[in-house]
């Protein structure tokens, strides 16, 4: 507390000891003093401000959480449908040999073809570690495979395997496969001649899903480990007319989660109550804290996307 005065000139009082001793001082202060980098800090002058923020970013991680983890699941037996009725199996073998043949697109190119193929090896390498971990942690699932000696079908597997995991075995699938995902998903055709877009959605989502899981700074999308396709950025501009979709910023995946879980015909009213509860966040964030703040952390054309995307959910 003496540190937060002398050094950063932070107002705090001594009956907020307890505030700070559950935030953190190293989860609290030092992870919510910037944005997206340390040499962007934020001007606070009072303790409060750090408090508020704190709670706008826990209570975006509550907002966000349930619907991960719904596109999580709902994607994984999209595609489980779509390898099933390709193969007509839950064999893992079978299915590798049938439906994980994305490197054969490649055959004219060698480098690419290795890419490919090295990544169709490391899949399976991946998958048998998910399976030996939730073997040992004691995963019902798994173990009742294991212990009657019988293959573990592919459903299970995907019970196993992480959301990135997943996403590497989505890109290793036949190309057809993904086509035919892309069509269940309704997704445009204009932007998804390859069927790639699902592809790129899941790894969106991951590295969002994997921030809330792991209880990280989420409101500034530092948690983006990497370039977002820009072809899926094109496409949700696209078909809800919001400009400028950069996932640079935290609406922009309130609008990512919007569109994919209206994809997933969500009803309505249900899509509109999430789009609604970030926008009481954010309003109740601009009431509680300087306007100069509020201004690094929401941009000045968040109420006119929030007010497409109620357009675009309405359609």
């Amino acid at each position: 507390m003496k540190y937060l005065r002398k050094k950063h000139n932070i107002n705090i009082k001594s009956n907020q000891k307890q505030k700070l001793r559950n935030i953190g001082y190293y989860h609290g202060y030092k992870g919510y003093r910037f944005i997206n980098s340390a040499n962007n800090k934020i001007p606070y002058t009072d303790f409060n401000e750090l408090l508020a923020i704190y709670n706008f970013d826990m209570q975006l991680k509550t907002l966000f959480y349930s619907k991960v983890m719904f596109i999580e699941a709902a994607l994984k037996n999209y595609v489980l449908e779509e390898i099933l009725d390709f193969s007509k199996s839950e064999n893992l073998d079978i299915i590798f040999n049938k439906c994980l043949t994305y490197y054969k697109n490649s055959a004219v190119n060698p480098r690419i073809y290795k890419e490919e193929y090295s990544k169709r090896l490391d899949l399976k390498g991946k998958i048998n570690s998910a399976l030996v971990r939730d073997y040992r942690n004691q995963q019902k699932i798994v173990n009742h495979f294991f212990e009657k000696d019988r293959n573990i079908p592919i459903w299970a597997i995907f019970e196993s395997i992480t959301l990135g995991e997943f996403g590497m075995f989505f890109s290793c699938l036949d190309k057809n496969i993904k086509l035919k995902i892309s069509k269940s998903l309704k997704l445009p055709v204009n932007f998804d001649s390859d069927g790639l877009l699902t592809q790129y959605i899941i790894y969106a989502v991951k590295d969002l899903r994997n921030a809330i899981a792991h209880n990280n700074v989420i409101f500034d999308t530092r948690f983006c480990t990497g370039n977002i396709n820009k072809r899926l950025s094109l496409s949700i501009e696209h078909e809800t007319q919001i400009k400028n979709i950069t996932f640079k910023d935290i609406e922009d995946y309130i609008i990512l989660v919007a569109y994919i879980i209206k994809k997933l015909n969500v009803p309505k009213t249900e899509i509109t109550r999430f789009a609604k509860e970030f926008q009481d966040n954010i309003e109740n964030l601009r009431s509680i804290i300087p306007i100069n703040i509020y201004n690094k952390i929401i941009n000045t054309d968040t109420k006119n996307k929030l007010k497409q995307l109620n357009i675009s959910i309405s359609k």
